[in-house]
């Protein structure tokens, strides 16, 4: 039996966690290739909606990255996708589906090798979570 390999849907800031991401493949880092990195101008610009659509058309797991508290380029984008995401998890849990599909990290353009452990530890921890399926009603 083939093992399962998550998809993973990333949700990147430009000024920070994109290019941290861009310096993990520049500086050849290993990871795990189950993550489509879609750039956002800012953490804070992911909707919750964009996280669910992203489960609905197949995604096993949302990651969200943004600057470190603090270092947002839209001086508060960091703390409003805190929030959301909070939300967000807590709306998945009363759905029925495991809050832990849903990932927020800090990870600033000079953090390459941490970009590189959290897909690598989020795409282990949704192999022990398995696929995820809906039940949705059209």
């Amino acid at each position: 039996m083939e093992e399962f390999e998550p998809n993973i849907i990333g949700f990147l800031c430009n000024w920070c966690s994109y290019a941290g991401a861009d310096l993990a493949g520049t500086s050849r880092i290993k990871y795990p290739t189950n993550i489509k990195i879609i750039r956002v101008m800012c953490s804070g610009r992911v909707d919750p909606a964009f996280v669910l659509e992203s489960l609905k058309k197949g995604a096993d797991g949302v990651l969200i990255s943004g600057c470190h508290f603090g270092e947002c380029h839209y001086k508060s984008g960091n703390y409003k996708a805190s929030r959301r995401i909070k939300l967000t998890k807590k709306f998945l849990e009363e759905m029925g589906i495991d809050p832990n599909r849903v990932r927020f990290e800090f990870v600033s353009a000079s953090e390459g090798n941490k970009f590189a452990d959290i897909v690598t530890d989020f795409v282990e921890q949704l192999k022990e979570l398995g696929p995820l399926t809906l039940q949705l009603i059209q």
